[in-house]
């Protein structure tokens, strides 16, 4: 079991260099509206979670590390994959209801316990995975399937979903609590999801409606290639790491939390689409997620009402150095022993 979660961390590590150089979504699915809280209150749009929850904190007046002179600069040595602050628009967030048949699937051997949930997912019709027209994985690619049920308030993130008519092969699901603001310790230390780090994908991805409204309202997710991420450790919110993870002391680890400065020159950017984007990486930062190629990755637009095409351009940000930012203050480091204890659900 040590080995195949070992070979399992390094596979995910590798999550996120799919997606290619996309300008606008692909196919999707029925899109990711405001919910209810538990009290039943309507919650903004795009946002999965009660307000308490780390990605919706204004992080502008945060204290920066004493590392971060040093792993700024030498992130800025390596920049980003593939050289530039690039966006994939091709993650899929669909919607369920009662309604909603709920699939059983067959674990495969991305599927780790107890880091990964079992439960029947439920799966609408219109449903796509990520990198595919519909549910099949084809690609070989990372093919989350993501799924909000408002109703029931949960959101089920599975990585390497792979549906063909009545059969169902699945990896790690992780399935979250939409009314509930987890710790620190998230889902539980050492615990993977269907992100590398442990953290939930959609509420960090926004939406083109999001953008269009000129105000995200949360923090972002973002990627590093392995060699670029610290080796064989990790800090809160990040519940986990990966085996691919290679970078040295001055690299950032997971769970690290960058901020874009304050005196940045917005007006530098070429829409106001990015400067949106921009002023989200100012208040609420972006927390590293996962290894790869493609720094960050925002909704699919199939179902919104605005539209990527109309708004921003995958490469409209390309000119954000990692010297742009500022690494806020870290928590103490977690060994990864791949040791998943749960917090009970």
């Amino acid at each position: 079991m040590y080995l195949s979660v070992i070979l399992f961390s390094m596979t995910l590590g590798c999550a996120g260099t799919g997606g290619g150089d996309t300008s606008a979504a692909g196919d999707g699915g029925s899109g990711s509206d405001g919910g209810t809280d538990g009290g039943g209150e309507a919650r903004p749009a795009g946002l999965y979670f009660p307000d308490g929850s780390p990605w919706y904190q204004d992080v502008s007046p945060a204290a920066v590390d004493p590392q971060s002179p040093a792993i700024i600069d030498w992130l800025d040595t390596q920049g980003w994959g593939f050289g530039r602050f690039q966006i994939d628009f091709g993650l899929v967030v669909v919607q369920a209801d009662a309604s909603t048949p709920r699939l059983d699937f067959t674990p495969t051997d991305d599927f780790y316990s107890p880091d990964c949930d079992r439960d029947a997912v439920p799966v609408p019709q219109d449903a796509v995975i990520e990198g595919e027209s519909g549910t099949a994985c084809e690609s070989d690619g990372d093919c989350h399937l993501l799924v909000a049920d408002w109703e029931s308030g949960q959101l089920f993130e599975m990585w390497r979903a792979d549906i063909r008519g009545s059969t169902f092969r699945g990896g790690c699901l992780a399935v979250w609590d939409m009314n509930r603001s987890y710790g620190p310790d998230g889902r539980g230390d050492q615990c993977t999801s269907a992100d590398a780090a442990g953290y939930p994908i959609a509420p960090l991805s926004p939406t083109a409606d999001q953008v269009a409204s000129g105000d995200i309202g949360h923090a972002l997710r973002f990627i590093l290639p392995n060699s670029s991420i610290r080796a064989g450790e990790f800090v809160h919110p990040a519940t986990h790491a990966t085996g691919a993870a290679s970078g040295g002391s001055d690299a950032p680890p997971y769970g690290a939390h960058l901020r874009l400065r304050s005196d940045f020159d917005l007006d530098s950017l070429p829409n106001e689409a990015s400067r949106t984007v921009a002023r989200a990486l100012q208040t609420y930062g972006m927390y590293l997620a996962d290894g790869g190629n493609i720094a960050l990755t925002f909704q699919a637009d199939t179902f919104s009402t605005h539209k990527w095409a109309d708004l921003l351009e995958s490469r409209d940000l390309q000119d954000i150095r990692p010297a742009d930012f500022e690494l806020l203050e870290l928590p103490d480091p977690i060994p990864l022993t791949y040791d998943c204890v749960r917090v009970p659900r």
